[in-house]
Parts: structure tokens; C-alpha cells; sequence
């Protein structure tokens, strides 16, 4: 199984903490040379240290706050001018949680923004080189909500859903190339967000956190919360040239909770 990515550059979006710090990490374990990209520069200066350069890889990271597009749209652009992208993971912090039917028209559109359009402007920016390389990888880390919506996460859902059909016809169309378009749909996994999430509806149902977390775990056949280097071994995988046949799919990385097929 070819697993290798020395030689290939990697782009990987909140990868300060959390599940993007991971995926940045395992990709570095393969080979890659892999560029950060976050809104803070100290945690980012942390986490290249972190990153394995025992082959000759080269790490580096990109200040950048996915909420100023073109901010985003110039950095992005004049990083591709001097290096080729193969792997781009498309990965950005969820909206706050809240029902859906609070939700102020702000949220859908800063949550959009964020996802939808942000992803757009990195895959712009990064297919030509692909093309020209041979070699193209897009892996858009989103939620389990895709298939079934997480309750009092009314924006987040929304979105989501939005993200995974941008992908699945972005899949369709550069498919010609050889570039491969998935989706890793991580379940609850052990991150700030889920934490607040916990936090979130400890207090809105007068619970103890404790209890909270608790009670979402008995809904994991696995009975826990995944690990984020759990999520980044599949992210990582869809970044080889072992997975070159898969694209245009959501793969849940749940522990079971999803019951849907």
C-alpha cells in the first residue's frame, strides 16, 4: 500500500488545534511538507515544531482569519505563486451552537462564509497546480450532522449539509483531472468544541457536565469520544496515492452513532 508523501505539500486549514493540528501531524509522519494555516501565529509556531521533519520535510504556517475572504484570497494566492499544493484539507471551526429556529440571519451568513465560500476560494487557488502536477487531493473535514442533524446545532447543521454537496459536485468536475474530492464526517470527538458543546448543554438543561457527557457516550456504540488523531489517520489516508479511486464520498469517523447506512 502506497502511504507515501514525501514530496508532496500540504495545506491544512485550523490546524493550530483540534483535529487540524492532528491531521497536520499524521501527514507529516508520511512525508509531506505541510503549511498551517490559522488565525494565531503563536500556537501555529508550536505545533511546526511538533511536526516530524525526519525526511527533509520543510514546515511552515500562513496567518490567516477565514472571516476576511480577501485577506484569505491574497495570502492564499501569493503562497501558490511560489509552491504547488497536492493536498489542500479544508477544515474551519463550527458556528455556535443554538436551535435553529433562534438563529439570527448573521449566523447563516458568517457560517457560509466561513465553509462554503473560504473553501471555494482555497480550491481556486490550488487546482491549477494540481493539474499540472498530476496529483490532487481535497479532503473537507465536516460533521456527522451530514447525515443526521445534531440537535441545537441549527447553524452548524445547515451548513454542513452545504459543504458536503459543494464537495460531492466539486468531485464530479475535477474528477477528469485525477483529483479527488472527499469528505471525513467526524462524530463527537474530543476537542474544545465538543467541550463547550457539553458545557453548552450542561447549562441550558441544568445538568452537570459530567452527566452530559455521560449520556452522549451511551449513544456511541464505541461508548467514547474519538480521539482527534483518530479522525486525521482517515484524512491522512484520503491524502495518498492508496486511496487515488475514492472520491466524491463521506466517510463517518463515529464510533457507530450514526444509525443511518
Amino acid at each position: 500500500m502506497d502511504l507515501n508523501l514525501q514530496g508532496k505539500n500540504a495545506l491544512v486549514g485550523g490546524s493550530s488545534k483540534g483535529i487540524g493540528k492532528a491531521i497536520a501531524i499524521e501527514l507529516a509522519l508520511l512525508g509531506a511538507n505541510v503549511t498551517l494555516v490559522a488565525r494565531s501565529a503563536d500556537l501555529m509556531s508550536d505545533v511546526v515544531h511538533e511536526l516530524d521533519h525526519s525526511k527533509g520535510q520543510h514546515h511552515n504556517f500562513l496567518v490567516a482569519d477565514f472571516s476576511d475572504s480577501h485577506d484569505l484570497n491574497a495570502k492564499i494566492k501569493s503562497l501558490v505563486s511560489s509552491k504547488i499544493i497536492h493536498i489542500l484539507i479544508n477544515n474551519t471551526g463550527g458556528p455556535p451552537g443554538g436551535a435553529i429556529f433562534d438563529a439570527e440571519l448573521e449566523a447563516f451568513q458568517q457560517a457560509f462564509h466561513n465553509h462554503v465560500l473560504c473553501n471555494q476560494i482555497l480550491v481556486q487557488a490550488v487546482v491549477p497546480g494540481m493539474i499540472r502536477e498530476n496529483y490532487g487531493r481535497i479532503i473537507n473535514v465536516i460533521s456527522s450532522s451530514v447525515k443526521v442533524p445534531v440537535d441545537n446545532l441549527g447553524v452548524s447543521n445547515t451548513t454542513r449539509g452545504a459543504v458536503a454537496s459543494w464537495s460531492k459536485t466539486m468531485a464530479n468536475e475535477l474528477g477528469r483531472y485525477g483529483i479527488t474530492v472527499n469528505n471525513v464526517l467526524p462524530g463527537y470527538t474530543e476537542t474544545e468544541r465538543l467541550w463547550a458543546i457539553v458545557e453548552n448543554t450542561a447549562q441550558r438543561t441544568n445538568t452537570e457536565m459530567d452527566d452530559v457527557s455521560q449520556k452522549m457516550k451511551q449513544d456511541i456504540p464505541l461508548n467514547r469520544f474519538g480521539k482527534p488523531a483518530e479522525i486525521a489517520a482517515v484524512a491522512a489516508f484520503l491524502a495518498t496515492p492508496a486511496a487515488a479511486y475514492i472520491t466524491g464520498t463521506n466517510i463517518m469517523v463515529d464510533g457507530g452513532r450514526t444509525r443511518s447506512l
